[in-house]
């Protein structure tokens, strides 16, 4: 039982649990989104969407250009609306690590030992 409430305690646990719910609540935004922008291009063409698009009688070309229209638009949408201002807000807002050129006290000690063993021989 230990095993598994540490299982259960574990951060990350959590963390992926919340990322997960963002990310479905997120994907329904963007489904959404792009039927809107799907419908607005079948009303250029004069359709609801592609699914009645049978190029030499292929019938599973027109849900293919759907579905595929739909991905990139979803993958635009998550990248210039997403991944950019998160990288952008990364760069602004992430600390450069501190250099410390100087040593650890334990390599200091280490040294000393060192030297003191060298002149003892």
């Amino acid at each position: 039982m230990k095993g598994f409430k540490d299982f259960v305690m574990r951060g990350n646990l959590v963390e992926l649990a919340v990322a997960f719910i963002i990310g479905a609540a997120f994907a329904a935004v963007v489904t959404s989104f792009t039927k809107i922008i799907i419908e607005l291009v079948g009303k250029v063409g004069g359709a609801k969407n592609f699914d009645d698009f049978k190029p030499g009688g292929l019938v599973s070309v027109g849900p293919f250009l759907t579905a595929l229209f739909a991905f990139l638009l979803m993958a635009f949408v998550v990248y210039f609306f997403v991944v950019k201002p998160y990288e952008a807000a990364k760069a602004r807002f992430a600390q450069a690590p501190e250099v410390d050129d100087a040593p650890d006290e334990s390599v200091i000690l280490l040294r000393e030992i060192r030297d003191s063993l060298n002149r003892a021989v």
